[in-house]
């Protein structure tokens, strides 16, 4: 009997090209291409139908994350001996069987998380208590309940949360890296960012704490606030948008468009950049999540910007070369 042919997404890579896509691909997330570089890719995808293979594969690894590991983050990667591990770990992945790639080590909140959410992908929740919750794209929480508490711990991403009243009086805790949110019957939404967290308050009022330090603040309904392991940002109001997402909408006031760019990645796959001679400009609107395609072709309608397709997985924002001034 013959073997059953590999997908072209199965196929074996060579290791060869496997590790000449993790070199690229872990050299973009360190921050350090520059304009040259992206052209020399550019010459390199197009070289061989192996080399696209390889990238796609990449992209397919980082998809099945739901973000891009936090092995292969910028921070991690300004060091050469953490840059050639990460290397490795993703040419390991790449070349092996698309059931192999959840082994790995450094696999991100994520995958193993009690409730977690992969890119693009909303999902509610009720409690036992009949609190409501619902995570964003690439999203993990674990939650712990006991005779004193209720606890959900943000790995990543972010929770909108609607608290229900508990007849223990058990206080409702959302614990980040950074600290703690103590919902005062409320609706609120905690993210996590990196080495930051965020708390925007909708209704009632939440207290946050610090996690070094002890450090409080009392948020009341439309407030929000950033904060670290240590400092509370001043109180500010909350962004008008701040829990549109839960109904599948991005909506901004006048928000700059690199920050822009930067929330539409986090819900499609691969690869989105925006250029910095454009990451100025201010953008205003309501975005169906659901679409980021027609959100980037929006974008090309109500700025001067053009989007750039290298790949499915590989888009920029740059210029318009309609608009652009004569030299």
């Amino acid at each position: 009997m013959s073997a059953t042919p590999f997908t072209p997404a199965e196929r074996p890579l060579p290791r060869g090209v496997a590790a000449q896509a993790a070199e690229w691909f872990v050299l973009l997330h360190a921050g350090e291409l520059t304009a040259a570089d992206r052209q020399a890719f550019d010459g390199w995808l197009a070289r061989a139908p192996e080399h696209a293979q390889a990238w796609q594969r990449a992209m397919q690894v980082s998809e099945r994350a739901g973000s891009i590991p936090p092995a292969l983050g910028a921070p991690a990667l300004q060091r050469p001996r953490r840059r050639r591990a990460a290397v490795r770990a993703l040419m390991l992945l790449m070349t092996a069987p698309p059931a192999g790639w959840l082994a790995w080590r450094a696999a991100p909140p994520q995958w193993t998380a009690g409730h977690a959410t992969g890119t693009g992908e909303q999902r509610a929740l009720r409690l036992p208590d009949g609190t409501q919750l619902r995570l964003d794209t690439a999203s993990a929480i674990d939650l712990a309940y006991d005779d004193t508490q209720r606890l959900v711990l943000l790995r990543a991403g972010a929770v909108l949360i609607d608290t229900a009243r508990d007849a223990a009086e058990r206080p409702f805790l959302v614990r980040t890296a950074e600290g703690t949110a103590r919902a005062i019957g409320t609706r609120f939404v905690v993210r996590q960012e990196r080495q930051r967290s965020h708390v925007a308050v909708l209704q009632g009022a939440v207290e946050v704490r610090t996690r070094v330090g002890g450090a409080t603040q009392l948020l009341h309904a439309r407030e929000q606030a950033g904060f670290n392991q240590l400092h509370i940002d001043t109180i500010a109001p909350a962004d008008a948008g701040a829990g549109q997402w839960a109904r599948g909408v991005l909506a901004v006031d006048d928000m700059r468009l690199d920050d822009f760019i930067g929330e539409v990645a986090r819900y499609r796959p691969g690869l989105l950049h925006c250029e910095p001679a454009v990451a100025g400009l201010r953008i205003t609107g309501a975005f169906q999540l659901d679409d980021t395609d027609a959100i980037l072709h929006n974008v090309a309608q109500l700025l001067p910007v053009e989007v750039r397709w290298r790949t499915r997985y590989w888009v920029t924002v740059a210029a318009s070369a309609v608009h652009a001034s004569p030299r």
